[in-house]
């Protein structure tokens, strides 16, 4: 097949990197060699952020209207892309085309359309004066030039709730993507330049995630960071940022619960979501299913039964539903946690390997492993893989203590029919979205997501409108009338 050459985009133009020779980018799905990958030098990120100073006058120029109407012209492009989008994500990535990657692109570009409508409507106040001489007026501005570090998992959706709502708000930015997924961060960067965004709007650097992504958090010329990432990520670059406003979203490890008066039919089919899709690589997937010990041995089996029916194999297929994980260190870490688990008294109920014949060795068999405990890696860390991790409690306040072991808190689950078991979980739970009969993977992306304070999980809120008040500042203006 024909390899894409990924270069840089500067301002409206696409460069080669001056950062040292291309990077081999290969596929998970056929292990073959897809695409050369061009590197940033310092030059050329003092470059970017220069074309996207010039683009933020701009765009600050425009009203929310003609932003809005920009935004939706990104949107359009991406939907009339979106089976070419979709077949390269699923190329570099893994996750089944149809299943999976498709809906991400159209996923992709409602999010545009949500913030193209959602700027038109972000009102400010008038505040009441005590001087009869002056009125006090609040505006909301874009903060500038925003730095963007976006991961692998979703490629499409997590940059484009940074992108659309900058966008919306008249920020101009400087984004870095995952070194495993820039083809598709190439696809979104052309929609920008196809939609007659201002050149400089979005400028797209590729490189070193350590050298490049420290070089775009520490940028004087860059006001603002958002990142989606690991916890560990995010420490090193609130580091390089300090100052900066942030707006990250970090680490789960997230625990649902289930209690014995729950629905089992449909707390099956919800946890195997939570557990199994996109090979478990979401930041809110389940990674820990607490569940009552009276009902253990039943959602055990149920758990089983839906991982034996999950089709692994190429993500091209139609009948494809788990493709494989993204790369080798991701691998290996599934691997650790639950030869981990073993060695300390849990058992494989199915899967629990890497399945042979297939082109890569990254197709995991999706995984249910029983009685792990507290302190065992699969517990403490974030597996980030397809595996259903069950441990067994005795009453409420045992399930509340477990799930809030976990240094991140990002969301929280809780399976009942009782209403006041519901509310007591939802308050008790050290997360900052708690979902009631739903996996903790679920979430619209108008609504407000983000991790619980003193918890590794990121700061602010993204999300609809409160992505918008993010990445803006609110400016008081006092007026004297006389």
């Amino acid at each position: 097949m024909n390899e894409p050459t990924i270069r840089l985009l500067i301002g409206d133009e696409w460069v080669d990197g001056q950062g040292g020779p291309p990077d081999e980018l290969t596929s998970p799905v056929t292990g073959e060699k897809i695409g050369n990958v061009h590197r940033a030098g310092q030059a050329q990120l003092d470059g970017a952020v220069e074309a996207a100073w010039n683009a933020h006058g701009q765009l600050g120029a425009m009203t929310a209207f003609e932003r809005g109407a920009l935004a939706n012209r990104v949107a359009d492009l991406v939907s009339e892309r979106a089976v070419e989008i979709a077949r390269d994500l699923s190329l570099e990535n893994g996750k089944p085309m149809a299943a999976e990657a498709l809906p991400e692109v159209e996923a992709a570009a409602e999010m545009f359309r949500d913030a193209a409508e959602g700027v038109k409507r972000l009102e400010t106040s008038i505040i009441p004066s005590s001087d009869p001489d002056k009125r006090v007026l609040t505006i909301r501005q874009a903060r500038g030039v925003y730095g963007l570090l976006t991961p692998w998992n979703f490629p499409a959706t997590i940059p484009s709730e940074y992108l659309s709502a900058g966008l919306a708000t008249g920020n101009a930015m400087v984004w870095k993507p995952s070194e495993l997924t820039p083809i598709t961060a190439m696809h979104l960067a052309q929609c920008f330049v196809d939609a007659g965004a201002p050149s400089g709007t979005l400028n797209l650097l590729l490189g070193d995630p350590v050298k490049l992504g420290g070089g775009i958090a520490s940028h004087d010329g860059i006001v603002a960071i958002g990142l989606t990432g690991s916890s560990r990520t995010g420490e090193i670059v609130a580091k390089a940022a300090a100052g900066k406003p942030l707006l990250f979203e970090l680490g789960g490890n997230c625990p649902a619960i289930v209690f014995d008066d729950a629905e089992m039919s449909g707390v099956i089919d919800k946890l195997g979501f939570g557990c199994f899709a996109n090979a478990g690589q979401i930041c809110d997937s389940v990674e820990r299913v607490l569940v009552d010990r009276s009902i253990q041995d039943a959602l055990v089996e149920g758990l089983k039964g839906h991982a034996e029916r999950i089709h692994l194999g190429s993500p091209f297929e139609d009948q494809t539903t788990m493709g494989p994980v993204i790369a080798e260190v991701g691998a290996s870490r599934i691997d650790s946690h639950i030869e981990d688990a073993i060695n300390r008294g849990a058992s494989v109920v199915t899967g629990g390997k890497r399945v042979s014949g297939h082109p890569t060795d990254l197709y995991y068999a999706p995984t249910v492993i029983n009685d792990i405990a507290p302190g065992m890696l699969i517990e403490s860390d974030e597996t980030f893989g397809p595996v259903a991790a069950v441990m067994g409690f005795d009453d409420e306040d045992e399930a509340i203590r477990l799930a809030n072991r976990s240094s991140t808190g990002l969301v929280g689950s809780v399976f009942t029919t009782n209403i006041g078991r519901a509310i007591r979980i939802a308050e008790a739970l050290q997360t900052g979205v708690v979902n009631v009969n739903e996996s903790t993977a679920y979430w619209q992306p108008h609504t407000p997501f983000g991790g619980f304070s003193g918890k590794k999980s990121g700061t602010g809120r993204i999300g609809g409108r409160w992505s918008l008040l993010e990445m803006t500042q609110l400016k008081t203006i006092n007026l004297d009338i006389t």
